[in-house]
């Protein structure tokens, strides 16, 4: 599988993104899809997944309402929708891929990575 993000940019504060990432290979459909980021000097970080029966999961510390990830399996694509994005939320951020049918949270629990897309959001 390989993946390709993109959807990144620079936007003030209160403005919207939406991260797109489109994989490659015949497993995407029975994938779990997640989005992760890094902010300079620290951990990567969930952000959110979903199943590939569009169960999801986010990290309600990162998301707080704002956030919200779907999928297509038609068009082997998974959005993150950014709402009211923060200075904070200033990262890279990276779509993953798991050959599994249960939903995660855990970087290692992800088979495949993207190579990220950089959000910078000014105050």
């Amino acid at each position: 599988v390989q993946l390709q993000a993109s959807g990144g940019g620079l936007v003030q504060a209160g403005g919207s993104l939406r991260l797109s990432c489109v994989a490659s290979g015949r497993t995407f459909s029975r994938s779990i899809m997640g989005w992760f980021r890094q902010a300079p000097g620290k951990e990567r970080e969930f952000v959110a997944a979903v199943s590939w029966i569009a169960v999801s999961q986010n990290n309600a510390d990162v998301v707080k309402g704002r956030f919200t990830i779907s999928r297509d399996n038609a068009k082997n694509t998974v959005y993150l929708q950014m709402n009211n994005l923060k200075p904070e939320d200033t990262a890279i951020y990276y779509c993953a891929a798991g050959i599994r049918a249960t939903i995660a949270s855990r970087a290692e629990d992800y088979d495949y990575w993207g190579q990220g897309t950089q959000v910078t959001v000014s105050s």
